[in-house]
């Protein structure tokens, strides 16, 4: 068994603020013994980040003492002249152990930000995918980490209010497809839903059906999973697909 989790943030006046209320958060979830938790895309008021391992530090304090995996959001990030958004994710022992960018760039997004080129599988305690807000529209993307071992999606987000439904119908229809758990972190204010989501399976009569979890304003929610019950479906599926032009 594995317990995944998710924050949920809100608000803040300044980044210092915003990572205060982040590790708050993930203090919750270690004390809970979540073995990997997510927290969403772009949840500070600077979402510039030139330096994650200077600026995320206390979340790598909080990894090591509670042996969590962090997901530490998804935040705007430049190496040398290509800016990306780009996932830092940070192990039980505190190492930040490299970053997935997003591949999909999103409408506003799509002037400035270079995309990834690739999908990466982190493993700790679990081999898992990370789908970066928009990359989760996407079907290949999530097939594509499943395929390359994960056994669990997270997914940063910042989706706008009047995107929630469609983001829980993609977020369960990828749970579906790939037969493995989903969670998404959202931010919630004015603008952003919240709602994160956690998506688990269970199989009724040979059915896979989806049961979901959501989160209220600014707050935690996790769930234990048992990863081998979903291999035998998944392997089915799979097998079932078929090539055609």
């Amino acid at each position: 068994m594995i317990k995944l989790g998710i924050g949920q943030t809100i608000e803040t006046k300044s980044n210092e603020d915003g990572i205060k209320q982040a590790s708050f958060l993930l203090e919750r979830l270690g004390k809970n013994e979540v073995d990997i938790a997510c927290l969403p895309e772009q949840f500070l008021p600077d979402n510039n980040i030139t330096d994650f391992e200077a600026s995320f530090s206390q979340f790598a304090k909080i990894a090591k003492q509670y042996s969590m995996t962090i997901i530490a959001g998804a935040f705007y990030n430049k190496s040398g002249k290509e800016l990306r958004i780009s996932s830092p994710v940070i192990d039980n022992t505190g190492q930040f152990i490299g970053t997935q960018h997003k591949i999909h760039p999103f409408d506003y997004e799509k002037d400035s930000i270079q995309p990834g080129k690739e999908v990466k599988i982190f493993s700790t305690k679990c081999k898992f995918g990370v789908v970066i807000c928009y990359d989760m529209v996407f079907a290949d993307v999530a097939e594509s980490m499943v395929k390359k071992g994960a056994q669990v999606l997270f997914s940063p987000a910042r989706i706008v209010r009047r995107g929630i439904h469609p983001w829980h119908i993609y977020c369960q229809t990828r749970s579906l497809e790939n037969r493995v758990p989903v969670l998404g972190a959202n931010m919630q204010n004015a603008k952003f839903g919240g709602k994160s989501i956690i998506v688990d399976l269970y199989e009724d009569q040979g059915i896979m059906i989806p049961k979901t979890k959501m989160t209220v304003g600014q707050g935690i929610r996790f769930e234990e999973f048992d990863l081998k019950k979903f291999e035998k479906s998944r392997r089915i599926r799979y097998s079932d697909h078929k090539k055609f032009v």
